[in-house]
């Protein structure tokens, strides 16, 4: 971008000061942007004794790393929810286990290249705006990671099972 290398966040220059400001919420943003696998985790939740003011029966506390909440169930069967700050509010009995499907903070170590990438590209493209003040810069760095986000997307689409579309729905409204 025109800037001195860094050594870290906290080694004294413009830039360390501008890329430690942003850093994290680029990542975060990153790792929100789609159930990344990598970023994916599983937990069952613990069930508050303080009920909800209304329109639920129960309370659960998130868990503490949990970035963004993907799907409560029980029993494998997706329940309807709503969030509350570090909690959320479900109709659930008290012996159910209720499971949060949740992504989170990953470390860096365990980003894949494809999306390292990406978060590269969306870093240059802050920086090049509040360090090196180049707006077309910044223009061809958000647009690289546009591209480099959409391929991440791609291929961590194939790190999992094809799930089967169902269509007998679709072909029974047809034969009537």
């Amino acid at each position: 971008m025109g800037g001195s290398p860094i050594q870290s966040f906290t080694d004294g220059t413009a830039e360390s000061t501008v890329a430690e400001a942003l850093y994290e919420d680029v990542a975060r943003a990153a790792l929100t942007n789609t159930r990344w696998r990598f970023a994916s985790d599983q937990a069952i939740l613990n069930r508050l004794s303080d009920k909800p003011t209304g329109r639920w029966d129960a309370a659960y506390q998130m868990p503490h790393n949990l970035l963004m909440l993907s799907a409560l169930t029980i029993n494998e069967n997706r329940i309807k929810y709503d969030t509350y700050g570090d909690k959320c509010y479900t109709n659930a009995q008290s012996n159910d286990d209720v499971v949060a499907d949740f992504i989170f903070r990953a470390d860096e170590v365990n980003w894949p290249s494809y999306f390292t990438l990406a978060v590269e590209f969306s870093m240059a493209s802050v920086l090049a705006v509040s360090v090196a003040r180049d707006l077309q810069m910044s223009e061809l760095m958000e647009q690289k990671g546009g591209r480099q986000m959409m391929l991440a997307r791609r291929l961590e689409s194939q790190s999992q099972t094809t799930r089967k579309l169902t269509t007998s729905r679709f072909l029974a409204e047809r034969r009537s």
